[in-house]
């Protein structure tokens, strides 16, 4: 596993944590939370150990977004006083890494599980929205804070988003760059759980997870895949696909042994093939 100066990666049977662990920061996104990612993430779905995975943060807070400081040196032209076209060019090829950071959450096939408490804000809102699950601790505040600091979110948010809790919504976040509790997120459907503190946060999280590792991994990550391919799609493209994907995951060792385990009365162990 990649060492990082941002991500602490720890297994735990079929379950990988992925922290967020620069606390005396409030683990804002450096130049190593945007480079690190998509190797650690890639890792982890070759791994045929995890089945899921858990993206936590170590401290006060989940993220309170972009480090902008730190980024400086990465992003020279934000300061170049003339701004010019082949200044505008070099910042764009720019961009798109930071984008394939927060993609590389989505695009893996292995389901992602976000466990926010404290701020998550600006960019640690794009990560979350990247993962398939989200849960927060009751203490958890969001916002997408991008109009108040004159920047347009630009890796992600503004897409996927809507997708969660709708246009309307989405737009009042972006437009007034306001904080959200924990319970308005629950209400708009950002999160779907909300616990007490971040012990039992951790802890239901990984009750989910498992629950997830315990099923068919084919099933789970073909699941994911349809999912992913479906958005923007009409239900019929979305019907050709899965229709597709299933003739080619099925017959499967996973689904004899879902025959037998229920014949057997017993639980199926589920290995992946």
């Amino acid at each position: 596993m990649n060492t990082s100066a941002y991500y602490l990666v720890e297994k735990k049977g079929p379950v990988a944590w992925v922290y967020l662990d620069r606390p005396e920061k409030k683990n804002a996104m450096h130049p190593p939370a945007w480079k690190d990612a998509p190797k650690i993430f890639t890792e982890l779905d070759n791994d045929p150990g995890v089945r899921v995975i858990i993206l936590a943060a170590k401290g006060s807070d989940f993220c309170v977004g972009i480090d902008l400081m730190e980024m400086m040196g990465e992003l020279p032209e934000l300061m170049e006083a003339e701004q010019k076209g082949g200044v505008k060019w070099k910042l764009l090829k720019k961009i798109y890494p930071l984008q394939k950071t927060i993609t590389s959450m989505e695009k893996i096939r292995k389901p992602v599980i976000a466990a926010v408490h404290g701020y998550c804000i600006g960019a640690g809102l794009d990560m979350i929205t990247a993962c398939d699950i989200r849960l927060c601790t009751k203490d958890a505040q969001f916002s997408l804070k991008e109009a108040a600091v004159g920047f347009v979110a630009d890796v992600g948010v503004l897409q996927r988003l809507p997708l969660i809790v709708g246009q309307g919504i989405a737009r009042e976040l972006a437009f007034t760059a306001k904080n959200i509790t924990a319970k308005r997120a629950e209400q708009i459907l950002l999160v779907t759980q909300v616990y007490k503190d971040y012990e039992t946060l951790l802890d239901e999280a990984e009750k989910m997870a498992i629950q997830i590792a315990e099923n068919s991994p084919l099933a789970v990550q073909a699941s994911k895949d349809v999912l992913n391919f479906c958005v923007g799609k009409s239900i019929a493209d979305g019907l050709k696909y899965v229709a597709s994907i299933s003739s080619n995951i099925i017959p499967s060792h996973d689904l004899m042994e879902a025959v037998t385990a229920f014949m057997e009365k017993r639980k199926p162990k589920f290995t992946g093939k």
